[in-house]
């Protein structure tokens, strides 16, 4: 799988990000997205309902560019899913936030975790707890 991901996806590293766009960090990204949320974002489960849904708008595009596009990447397509991403992204961030996590400490908790799978070797399997 990951040969065919490399093969899909590899050739396109370098994205065209607009100059009149600055690269931020996560936890910048995170105190943006905190100071654009409503008071619905209070709640954990609307936060994690949003996840899902922009995770599974981000995934159709996929589908859909595989099911009528060949497969082919465009840069409109790859940017059409990088907005639903960024959407993901702002569900996550605030979610993270209402747990008391930064973005970087989640990321380095999943570092962590995965690095603890690559020493038993239980990098792939099943379950939490591998």
């Amino acid at each position: 799988m990951n040969k065919l991901i490399n093969r899909i996806f590899g050739r396109f590293r370098k994205n065209n990000i607009p100059s009149n766009i600055n690269l931020i960090t996560f936890d910048e990204y995170q105190k943006f997205a905190i100071s654009t949320a409503d008071p619905c974002a209070e709640n954990p489960l609307y936060l994690a309902v949003g996840l899902c849904e922009e995770a599974g708008e981000a995934a159709g595009k996929v589908k859909k560019t595989i099911r009528d596009h060949l497969g082919v990447f465009d840069l409109e397509r790859r940017n059409a899913i990088a907005g639903e991403l960024g959407d993901a992204l702002w569900y996550l961030a605030n979610q993270a936030h209402l747990m008391g996590f930064t973005l970087s400490e989640i990321a380095a908790i999943n570092v962590g975790k995965i690095n603890g799978r690559i020493s038993r070797q239980t990098l792939h399997g099943e379950g939490d707890n591998r």
